[in-house]
């Protein structure tokens, strides 16, 4: 099968962002591709059509090829809990939880398998594969159980690309470090080195660009300008390096960055709405008086519950509420507004009971089971009937504690088991992620917001986000383009 691979001198190099441009570059050029990451660890998950976790990234990789987004495309998800465990997620499933020590000796080899077996079914469908590196491929005390970077280049005798961060200082170290630390059969394969991140003038870079050719024989092969484009980002690390593009706007929205939050790709569509500031909270700043307050999504639930209570922000938040501030909770957002969160299994780490932001009426019961699944329903909130996709994926089943004939809250969608909304549609939550790519629910939940300033409405007659990702699909594909020669890894 051919395929390229894309590896990095350290992460946030940028192996994501080149990856899948060169999906996006050989998909406009009539190949039919597939993007790979055999093992992912990363909190921003999407669910395919069969209703399996991959990592967002390759989920937007996918997207970027053209193609639809496969479990196979990364076959190995780790999804770290902060207690130096990881649920494992093999071809979609949850398999299990696992602490770091024990991973390797308990799924490496069950770990290759499926990253073979997966290879094998994608080289059936596709023309070519490229192919995503974890971190560095030359942590020496890591190679001999790693199974994302050269194992995969290897096995499939792929021509590879190092890409550096020339922005963070040392790029002729950093590439020059790691070839000294591959093996002979691993060095042969990288065929290009990228750098990444540039700022300046081209002209300024070109003697240390010879220096290092003649160095180490083998092209630099693209120089890549300092992109502003925000694209999803594998883990939570990323929000302390995302430059917010808005400190102020006609509406400003604060998300409580909770210490285990998980798929703040959620809120990439409100970034991209022009009038619109979004910033991260801290549980240690002040909450302040923004125009709508949002609990995300976590991966222990019960846990960033407690910090929050401990902070003082669930007192914040409860009353910010209370005097008629707009609060959102997504998934295990959406649990902490309940009453109540009950663990007896103790599957997060602590089982007990504990006592939620009491903010809508429902409890909810941490379970073994996992819900995974793409969802299409239609709105009862803010505006009835507006068709709305996006997927589940939490561990635990809530349950509605309300009398028949009480009218305080009503369900957010068709689905009464998707969501709730009190009567004054001050507190919302969800289960649903991808909510805001819906375009016209967005911006009918935003004219609410809008409204309360005595803002004029934003048209609701707009495209989804996905049209608008496209778009800087194309954008940053072409602007790569212009400055990466794939001509030593294709002939």
């Amino acid at each position: 099968m051919k395929s390229i691979m894309v590896v990095g001198t350290t992460s946030h190099a940028g192996k994501s962002l080149i990856t899948t441009a060169i999906c996006r570059i050989l998909s406009r050029r009539g190949w039919r591709v597939a993007p790979f990451k055999g093992q992912n660890m990363a909190l921003n998950a999407y669910v395919t059509g069969s209703g399996g976790e991959i990592g967002y990234a390759q989920a937007v990789q996918a997207w970027a090829a053209g193609v639809i987004p496969w479990v196979e495309m990364n076959p190995i998800l780790l999804k770290p809990q902060g207690d130096m465990t990881s649920q494992v997620i093999i071809k979609g499933k949850y398999v299990g939880k696992v602490n770091a020590a024990d991973y390797y000796e308990q799924y490496f080899q069950l770990g290759w398998r499926t990253i073979e077996e997966s290879l094998q079914h994608l080289s059936t469908e596709f023309d070519l594969v490229v192919c995503e590196g974890a971190g560095s491929p030359a942590e020496i005390n890591l190679k001999h159980r790693d199974l994302t970077n050269m194992r995969v280049a290897k096995y499939l005798n792929a021509p590879t690309i190092l890409v550096v961060d020339i922005d963070r200082g040392g790029a002729f170290a950093h590439v020059v470090g790691t070839l000294e630390l591959l093996d002979p059969e691993e060095r042969q394969l990288i065929k290009g080195i990228v750098i990444n991140k540039f700022r300046g003038q081209r002209s300024l870079l070109e003697p240390g660009i010879k220096w290092l050719e003649e160095r180490i024989k083998i092209p630099v092969i693209g120089v890549i300008p300092y992109l502003q484009e925000i694209f999803p980002a594998e883990d939570s690390l990323d929000l302390w390096e995302r430059k917010t593009s808005k400190t102020q706007g006609d509406v400003n929205i604060s998300v409580i960055r909770l210490p285990r939050i998980s798929n703040f790709t959620d809120f990439d569509p409100l970034e991209a709405e022009p009038t619109v500031a979004v910033k991260y909270v801290s549980l240690k700043q002040d909450l302040g008086h923004p125009d709508a307050v949002i609990i995300p999504g976590t991966k222990t639930t019960i846990a960033d519950l407690i910090l929050l209570q401990k902070s003082g922000m669930a007192e914040a938040i409860q009353n910010y509420a209370a005097s008629g501030g707009t609060v959102l909770g997504i998934c295990g957002g959406y649990q902490i507004l309940g009453q109540m969160i009950a663990d007896p299994e103790g599957l997060e780490g602590q089982a007990g009971r504990f006592t939620g932001l009491n903010l809508l009426p429902i409890k909810t019961i941490i379970t073994g089971q996992k819900t995974a699944r793409q969802r299409q329903v239609s709105s009862n909130f803010p505006q009835m009937g507006l068709p709305v996709t996006g997927f589940e994926i939490h561990q635990g089943r809530s349950r509605v504690e309300l009398q028949a004939d009480n009218q305080a809250y009503q369900p957010l969608f068709d689905d009464a088991n998707l969501g709730l909304v009190d009567s004054c549609q001050s507190v919302w939550g969800t289960y649903l992620h991808g909510l805001f790519d819906n375009g016209p629910w967005r911006r009918a939940w935003l004219n609410r917001l809008r409204q309360q300033r005595g803002l004029k409405s934003l048209p609701t007659g707009v495209a989804n986000y996905r049209e608008q990702r496209e778009q800087m699909l194309d954008n940053l594909a072409t602007e790569i383009e212009n400055h990466l020669d794939l001509n030593p890894l294709l002939s």
